[in-house]
């Protein structure tokens, strides 16, 4: 019997990592909306029981991330036909070693992230239960698909419901920031059709191992065009990921977000960054032909600068909120400077710092919240303000976010950009990316010790502490896994770095695609004698003999 629901799960393991959130949220919707309900009483029971499918579904969500993990973890490509119709004509999806780790990461993220909401937040808009799992859908489903249309599609089904989860709770400076949030947006989204217009149009194929193949045989023209579709979807990427020059939306918004609901968009910069691995590192790299590496002289200089610039915005911060989301901005340079490098050293390392960040930051915009509860009308504002109520613990964890943010060891921060600056050795970039690394983490040591000196010792001699809230140590408790998660990848991280090697090194290798989507043998997609032409020999009907 086991053996048998085992078998069921593997088969069918990534089109059930979506579909759980996506029935969770069906359901949650059926049982009606939660805003307002009281806490006691019948509709507090309600409530308890919406809280409870919530949270169910996503520690179900962590577990099937973790047997993704640990199957990817044996170099399998796991590749799932929907509608059993083969590759390149039907739509697959596909767990690889970096699909299933983001999606791990994602219900890390989303666990602790939930259970803060429950403190009370949820209960501030509508519906925030539904859309936090549609959330949940289409970031896994964005994770897991191997067709660039269905990347486009799982992008929007994300996006609306961050469109949503960004006013909860209402406020005239969330809803400015949504008007913002929401045109940006829009406006990727069709930058993104075009881009997936010009790569069907030279290649006929939308599906990203079959796109691949199909690059590299292109010339001239075709060529060209493929080059200026890379392009293209380096802004669409970068405007998600929030690379230079389009980063300015991000401070604004994530600040005036919710804390949980600002803690999970720590991943959503995180999709871009993916997209901008499985499309320029992946389908652009070395095997596409005169279209290999078409970002490659913009992407190395726009991530520095972003790193940079960012930690520059955090210096200048003006609210703790706002500190932390240009520290999400310069987090993300420093990711992509590892990616930009184009070594599967250097992706690696990107990695590893990929999971670090996301989570410190998570962690870190819950805590300046719970910070802000307790000091009167300042609330996170970086000025004078009553003395917190619980300055030790507050403080403490204060300290530990800042070493983590900063990359101080033996925390997984130190370890990331140690990795990052140690694979760097030797490349022409190697000044540069070294110079804004150090510059990068000294400043926000910087940066973090002035906002920690304003909140615990620039306090007014005559105000009283503000009181917490009833729900303080369960709010406390998501910020504690934060922390937790944080040491776990310090113990952990020799096995990590394995897997995020493996991880480049299967990245790299095109043919294993090939053959896992497309059932193609090395070697058929980029042989000159005969150019691959989208077509598998085993769908081909033979012409029946002579008598």
């Amino acid at each position: 019997m086991l053996s048998s629901i085992a078998a069921f799960w593997l088969l069918h393991a990534p089109v059930l990592t979506v579909l759980l959130p996506t029935f969770t949220a069906i359901l949650l919707l059926l049982l009606g909306d939660s805003q307002g309900l009281a806490e006691s009483g019948h509709a507090g029971a309600r409530l308890r029981w919406r809280r409870r499918l919530a949270m169910g579904s996503v520690l179900l969500g962590l577990f099937m991330a973790l047997q993704l993990v640990l199957h990817a973890a044996t170099g399998e490509l796991l590749v799932y036909q929907l509608g059993e119709w083969p590759a390149p004509f039907g739509i697959v999806m596909v767990v690889d070693r970096l699909s299933a780790l983001m999606v791990l990461l994602t219900y890390l993220v989303a666990v602790p992230v939930l259970w803060y909401a429950t403190g009370g937040w949820d209960s501030r808009g509508r519906h925030f239960h539904a859309l936090f799992q549609f959330q949940l859908m289409g970031l896994s489903g964005a994770f897991l698909t191997g067709d660039l249309f269905n990347l486009f599609v799982f992008f929007e089904v994300l996006l609306i419901a961050s469109y949503v989860l960004l006013v909860h709770g209402q406020g005239r400076e969330r809803f400015r920031m949504g008007v913002h949030y929401v045109v940006l947006n829009l406006a990727a989204s069709g930058l993104f059709l075009i881009g997936l217009a010009m790569v069907y149009g030279v290649t006929g194929s939308l599906n990203m191992v079959d796109v691949g193949l199909r690059l590299n045989v292109l010339t001239g023209d075709s060529a060209l065009l493929a080059r200026g579709a890379a392009l293209v979807l380096l802004v669409v990427f970068g405007l998600k990921a929030a690379l230079v020059p389009l980063y300015f939306w991000l401070p604004g918004t994530y600040a005036s977000a919710s804390a949980p609901v600002a803690a999970l968009f720590a991943i959503m910069t995180k999709v871009g960054v993916y997209s901008i691995i499985r499309v320029h590192w992946g389908i652009f790299g070395e095997t596409a032909g005169e279209a290999a590496f078409a970002v490659r002289d913009w992407l190395l200089p726009m991530a520095l600068a972003t790193s940079l610039l960012g930690v520059l915005g955090a210096l200048a911060a003006r609210t703790l909120s706002r500190l932390v989301a240009y520290l999400t901005v310069s987090s993300v340079g420093t990711i992509l400077a590892g990616v930009g490098l184009y070594s599967t050293g250097t992706l690696s390392a990107a990695l590893y710092y990929t999971l670090h960040s996301t989570v410190v930051i998570a962690g870190l915009f819950l805590l300046v919240e719970l910070m802000a509860a307790q000091r009167g009308d300042a609330t996170d504002h970086l000025r004078p303000a009553v003395a917190v109520r619980e300055p030790v613990l507050l403080g403490l964890m204060m300290v530990f976010g800042a070493a983590s943010a900063a990359g101080l060891p033996p925390l997984p921060g130190f370890l990331g950009k140690l990795m990052i600056l140690e694979s760097s050795s030797g490349m022409a970039a190697q000044a540069w990316v070294w110079g804004v690394v150090l510059t990068v983490g000294f400043f926000t040591i910087v940066g973090l010790a002035r906002a920690g000196v304003i909140v615990f010792w620039h306090v007014q001699p005559d105000g009283a502490p503000h009181a917490a809230s009833g729900s303080s140590q369960k709010l406390l408790t998501a910020v504690w896994a934060f922390m937790a998660i944080t040491v776990l990848m310090a113990v952990l991280a020799s096995p990590v770095k394995r897997y995020t090697d493996a991880t480049a090194n299967q990245l790299a290798d095109s043919a294993a695609y090939a053959k896992a989507v497309l059932g193609l043998e090395p070697g058929a997609g980029s042989n000159t004698t005969r150019p691959y032409d989208g077509v598998r020999p085993e769908l081909v009907k033979k012409p029946k003999e002579s008598p």
